[in-house]
């Protein structure tokens, strides 16, 4: 079979059991896929945004919406309930009875919610953006769409009005493979939301900030509802992963490891900041566990991490010809953790035969980046914390990591900025011009 996507289809994505609702697909060449789980009053505002998109953008899209659940007694009722609500919105919409403000707006919906088509119990929002980028694909590629491509979003994340243009002129051109569009948390929010979700987005970038410092290719933010991507990409990683949880940083993992994962500036798109009992991590965790003041949220990888990445990645693109002891001498140099870490990760049976494989340099490099991918980078950090770097505090760390990377954009007195939300926000916007 020639055709990946076609072979994906087949193999891979289940279109039967959740059928889409939608009504006439022609024309369209771009799809917007949203999890939504009791999300009725959260939902609409999102879909406004995007119906305030230009007209011959919105001609061109298709925006399904996944309403998920899992069954009694692994979902609340009224979290059932919002669902059947948000099915009967849905439903009145795509049936050509859409409010005035979604006019214009070409909807489909997915019911992974009611009876037998609700999720597995242990399946969450990796299944249900998995159902709608499926479906997604199956549309881009019956209309065959030279140009097109398949976005996530959120159902509680706002989109700015040029969203679908920036991404149209992302992917058009014939070696787009994945974007993360800008991201900025929305800040209204009540003053312990709003250190919350300062401090986590500080957090955030503070780690791409470090990453790119060490030239890791994976230096790229997570975020579900930035990404996208074009339909030979995600037929080339297999599609989306079904996790409950950290399905955005994989799903992101494996399009680096096939192809380039880059960055879109010319929007934004604004998550909310809201507590969630959803997942076990991710943004609605961290706020919530800020808010019930269980961790210090405030203390961050110490700033020496990514100094000891930078060196390490230094040595592989530098020394791929060296024999794997002398290679893993050079890391026990730069600090026997990275040693000890390297040697439980195999690393020279791994390099031996990463060059007995590889034909060349680039092709070696490459290789070596799927293997010491952004989840053994995870790993490494970890270990780093728990062998001799711990946690250190959130602003003292971000002052040291920016004068190192020649972006001296902090304060000049990192004394009361716990307490001062207005600073920590001024920072903030300085740090999304550059993370």
């Amino acid at each position: 079979m020639n055709d990946p996507i076609k072979k994906y289809l087949d193999q891979r994505a289940d279109l039967e059991s959740r059928p889409l609702v939608a009504g006439p697909l022609d024309g369209i060449e771009q799809v917007v896929a949203i999890p939504a789980l009791a999300e009725r009053e959260e939902l609409a505002p999102t879909l406004e945004c995007l119906a305030a998109n230009p007209p011959d953008e919105r001609r061109r899209t298709l925006v399904i919406v996944v309403v998920n659940n899992r069954s009694l007694p692994h979902c609340t009722p009224d979290r059932i309930e919002d669902n059947r609500q948000t099915l009967e919105f849905l439903a009145q919409a795509v049936q050509g009875n859409p409010p005035p403000a979604l006019e214009g707006l070409r909807l489909a919906y997915v019911d992974a919610s009611t009876g037998d088509k609700a999720l597995p119990e242990n399946q969450g929002v990796g299944l249900a953006r998995k159902i709608g980028l499926d479906h997604g694909l199956n549309v881009l590629h019956r209309n065959a769409a030279p140009n097109g491509l398949l976005a996530c979003l959120d159902a509680d994340t706002h989109v700015e009005q040029n969203y679908l243009e920036a991404l149209s002129n992302h992917f058009d051109r014939p070696d787009a493979w994945a974007a993360v569009v800008g991201f900025a948390h929305r800040l209204e929010v009540p003053p312990d939301q709003r250190a919350a979700i300062l401090c986590y987005e500080l957090f955030l970038r503070y780690h791409v900030t470090g990453l790119r410092h060490a030239n890791s290719p994976y230096a790229f933010h997570s975020v579900g509802s930035t990404m996208a991507c074009s339909p030979s990409a995600y037929a080339a990683v297999s599609g989306m992963n079904r996790r409950q949880a950290g399905e955005d940083f994989y799903f992101l993992q494996e399009l680096g490891k096939t192809g380039h994962v880059e960055p879109i500036h010319s929007t934004t798109v604004h998550p909310s900041p809201r507590p969630s009992w959803r997942v076990p991590f991710g943004t609605g965790r961290r706020v919530s566990r800020f808010l019930e003041r269980t961790h210090d949220e405030y203390c961050v990888y110490h700033p020496r991490t990514y100094t000891i990445l930078h060196a390490w990645l230094a040595v592989v693109q530098a020394k791929t010809a060296e024999p794997a002891n002398r290679v893993m001498n050079r890391a026990e140099a730069i600090d026997p953790a990275l040693g000890t870490f390297l040697h439980a990760q195999r690393f020279n049976d791994t390099w031996t035969k990463l060059q007995q494989n590889a034909p060349d340099k680039t092709r070696f490099l490459a290789q070596f980046h799927r293997w010491f991918d952004a989840f053994k980078t995870l790993k490494l950090v970890h270990h780093l914390r728990d062998n001799g770097l711990p946690h250190q505090d959130l602003f003292e760390s971000l002052d040291t990591l920016l004068k190192k990377t020649g972006q001296d954009i902090a304060p000049r007195s990192t004394n009361g900025l716990r307490e001062n939300l207005d600073h920590q926000e001024e920072l903030l916007t300085r740090l999304r011009t550059i993370a």
